[in-house]
C-alpha cells in the first residue's frame, strides 16, 4: 500500500484551534507538564464539563494536546514541548492585557515571583539564580543584563549571544549540587533568555532544564497552585544560600 503523500502543514487549522482564550487557558494549565483530567481543565477554563469537551476535540485534532486514557479516566498533557514554544512565541508578539481582576493579579504575581519557560526557571527566581551563577564564576562571559544595542539580545526571546560559557569551577559546583553538566562542558555558547517581567538574563537550554530538575527533585524548588509558577522552599533558600548562589537578602519569595 502506498504511503500517504502529506502536503503543508495546516497552520491555518493550529491558529483556528488556538483562536479562542479558553483553549489558551488549557494549554496554560497543562505547561507546566501536567497530565490534568477534563474536570480540572474545566475549572481552569471557567466552562462546564460539556464545553470542555468540545474544546478538548479541537486541541486533539489539531496535535495540541494528547490523552492518556487510566483506568475509567483520561488525563490530557500537551503534545509536545513545542506546544509550550508556540505559546511562548505568541506571548512575545501580543500586547499586554490589563489586570482586572484579584485572580488576575495573584497569576501576575506568581509568574513574576518565579516560573518554568521551556523546561528551565524563569521569573526574579531565574534572574536570581542566573546571577548567582555568574557572581560565583561558575558561569563566564556577560553580566546577565539586557542590552538592547546587541542584535540578539530581544525582550522576551531566546538570547542569541555566545558570551555565556560554562567554567570549570561551575562543573565542579554543579556536580556538588547533583546537576551533571557534561552535555554542555565543551566551549559551546550556554543558551539564555530575556526574561519579559525582569528584562535580564536567565539561564535556557540543557543546561538551564538539567538545573530546574534537579532543584524540583530536591525540592528546593516546588511548582505553585498558578500554571507553570514555581517557589523557593525554605529548604531552597537554605541551600542556595549556603552555596552562594542566591544570597537570602535578594532570594523572591518561596512557599512554606
Amino acid at each position: 500500500m502506498a504511503t500517504e503523500e502529506l502536503g503543508e502543514p495546516d497552520l491555518a487549522g493550529v491558529a483556528a484551534a488556538l483562536g479562542d482564550p479558553r483553549r489558551i487557558k488549557i494549554l496554560y494549565a497543562l505547561a507546566d507538564g501536567a497530565a490534568l483530567p477534563a474536570s480540572r481543565l474545566a475549572t481552569e477554563a471557567g466552562v462546564s464539563a460539556s464545553t470542555v469537551s468540545t474544546h478538548l476535540a479541537g486541541l486533539l485534532a489539531n496535535g495540541l494536546v494528547r490523552v492518556e486514557p487510566q483506568g475509567r479516566f483520561r488525563f490530557y498533557r500537551l503534545a509536545g514541548d513545542d506546544v509550550e514554544g508556540i505559546l511562548e512565541a505568541l506571548a512575545r508578539v501580543a500586547p499586554r492585557k490589563p489586570v482586572t481582576s484579584l485572580r488576575e493579579h495573584t497569576r501576575s504575581a506568581a509568574l513574576r515571583t518565579g516560573r518554568t519557560c521551556y523546561r528551565h526557571l524563569a521569573g526574579r527566581l531565574g534572574v536570581d539564580l542566573f546571577a548567582g551563577l555568574l557572581r560565583l564564576g561558575w558561569i563566564g562571559g556577560g553580566d546577565g543584563r539586557h542590552d538592547p544595542t546587541i542584535a540578539g539580545d530581544r525582550l522576551s526571546a531566546p538570547g542569541h549571544g555566545d558570551q555565556y560559557r560554562l567554567t570549570v569551577t561551575g562543573t565542579a559546583g554543579l556536580a556538588e549540587l547533583g546537576v551533571d553538566p557534561d552535555p554542555v562542558t565543551d566551549a559551546a555558547p550556554l543558551r539564555y533568555c530575556v526574561d519579559w517581567t525582569e528584562q535580564r538574563h536567565h539561564l535556557a537550554g540543557r543546561l538551564g532544564a538539567a538545573i530546574a530538575d534537579r532543584l524540583l527533585e530536591r525540592d528546593w524548588v516546588r511548582r505553585g497552585t498558578v500554571p507553570r509558577s514555581v517557589r523557593l522552599t525554605q529548604a531552597g533558600e537554605t541551600g542556595l544560600d549556603r552555596v552562594g548562589l542566591v544570597s537570602s537578602g535578594q532570594l523572591a519569595g518561596r512557599s512554606s
